[in-house]
């Protein structure tokens, strides 16, 4: 019997030949935007699982958007103006809604570190289909991680894939999640190279995020990068848009 990550109900584990397989039925393929993926089995109840919901097979085919029509959307076709067609392709899993908004406050705002546990469920499948030669977290303000303890981003994604810790935070970066649309697509760079990061970054690189709302927060990540590593290709994946 194991039990529920979110609620705790005791479950019968069974055994699934579909996840046994996986790894080898994943090797060398890649993912795409929006990949569906099923979470691992026995880790959250039906139930709880239920809450989360999949972007689906329409969704923005830049940033993942869950929409009507798979068109460029309405931020997308901004970013496409200001980058002059140098466009994030950002790949998402769920949509943001009202139990991913209560899992990301417990998680964030009130500290809660285990629940790190029900992410790396929701992503694991996903992340274990992409290739990339660097993931790259986007980093925690020092503020919070001195009030939190851990960098949030950091602790969902270090036990998934090698994690290269190349962005700092600079301390006073008020949190995206405290801003309107505006003030968030408004906001100055708030990035730096990690001063203690001396290695150098080639061939694709994946940002790692939890949430995309509007992008800003990527692309300033991948400007300060592109900054120091013209000849790298960046994409970016955020686990709820």
């Amino acid at each position: 019997m194991t039990a529920c990550l979110l609620c705790g109900q005791e479950q019968a584990e069974q055994l699934d030949f579909a996840q046994l397989l996986l790894p080898f039925l994943l090797k060398g393929e890649k993912a795409s935007a929006c990949d569906q993926q099923l979470p691992q089995p026995g880790r959250l109840c039906a139930s709880c699982q239920a809450n989360f919901a999949l972007i689906g097979p329409v969704f923005c085919p830049q940033c993942g958007r869950k929409q009507a029509t798979s068109e460029r959307c309405f931020d997308c076709n901004k970013w496409q103006r200001v980058y002059h067609g140098q466009v994030l392709l950002n790949h998402a899993l769920y949509a943001y809604n009202d139990a991913f908004h209560d899992l990301m406050v417990a998680y964030k705002r009130y500290g809660d570190y285990a629940l790190r546990e029900v992410l790396q469920v929701l992503v694991a499948p996903a992340l274990a289909k992409m290739d990339y030669d660097y993931y790259i977290p986007i980093p925690t303000s020092p503020e919070h991680q001195a009030k939190r303890k851990y960098d949030t981003i950091q602790a969902i994604f270090a036990d998934l894939v090698p994690l290269t810790p190349a962005l700092s935070k600079l301390p006073g970066s008020q949190a995206q999640g405290e801003k309107g649309k505006r003030a968030r697509m408004e906001a100055p760079q708030k990035f730096v190279l990690n001063p203690a990061f001396s290695g150098q970054l080639s061939g694709k690189v994946l940002l790692l995020d939890d949430i995309y709302t509007t992008g800003r927060t990527l692309y300033h990540a991948r400007d300060k990068l592109l900054e120091a590593f013209p000849q790298i290709r960046i994409e970016s994946f955020a686990i709820s848009h």
